[in-house]
């Protein structure tokens, strides 16, 4: 398979959440486009499923092929057994609907029409990103908890005050979204609306998502985020002036 540089990759960022304390149980996913990557032989699977319906119409991936963490599955265990604990996916001419046609006959994460409605925009506006990354960083969901952070131009405020490396490779900063069900349509809208306009966005009370050339780019925008956050928990707020 053509992919495995990919799925290996996957694999490690996996283990690097679960280590980071950022995915407890089976909190957290990813998906990764690999359309580029597929071969004559993936191409002719048959589907292990009948097709599933997204619930929105994405023709900018239409026919195209996804590596996505199976819900219900654990990072730690995707880290040790990516094939075990994701699922690739096929997306239908159509746009409206995806058929599972490798690895066991798992469901893709619950929040999968947050990731692809992300993918689908990506496909024409920044075709280079191929990876989204959810993830559930302490320090960036504890802030989100305090009422006076709870706005984009606070937050990004507070975050970029704590560390220059945040300035300097989150420009966009970190887009602040009130919360809303996991695996919603709410939460699938409210997040394509930020991302034209940040690097990441925070999920109140929920965790983060962030995109990037690949996962690991993706890994790389959440941790400096969370570095920021870890220090502005760690200064008693009597002590500073923000």
């Amino acid at each position: 398979m053509l992919f495995t540089d990919t799925i290996n990759q996957c694999a490690e960022v996996a283990g690097m959440l679960w280590q980071c304390g950022w995915a407890e149980r089976n909190g957290g996913n990813l998906v990764v486009n690999i359309t580029n990557e597929v071969d004559d032989n993936i191409r002719r699977l048959p589907p292990l499923t009948a097709p599933l319906t997204i619930g929105a119409k994405l023709e900018a991936i239409a026919g195209q092929y996804f590596y996505c963490k199976a819900t219900g599955c654990r990072m730690r265990d995707l880290a040790r057994k990516p094939m075990d604990n994701g699922v690739i996916i096929r997306i239908q001419p159509s746009g409206e609907e995806y058929e599972i046609v490798a690895c066991k006959a798992l469901q893709p994460t619950s929040e999968l029409p947050s990731h692809l409605a992300i993918h689908n925009y990506l496909a024409t506006a920044a075709p280079e990103k191929k990876a989204s990354l959810h993830t559930h960083p302490t320090e960036l969901v504890a802030l989100s908890h305090v009422g006076e952070l709870c706005s984009t131009e606070r937050m990004n405020e507070t975050l970029w005050a704590m560390i220059p490396e945040t300035r300097l490779f989150c420009q966009k900063g970190l887009g602040f979204l009130p919360y809303a069900e996991p695996g919603s349509q709410e939460l699938a809208d409210g997040t394509l609306e930020l991302l034209h306009r940040h690097d990441a966005i925070l999920w109140e009370k929920h965790g983060v998502i962030a995109v990037g050339n690949d996962v690991m780019d993706a890994f790389d925008t959440v941790d400096i985020l969370n570095k920021a956050a870890q220090i502005r928990c760690a200064i008693p707020s009597f002590n500073i002036k923000l």
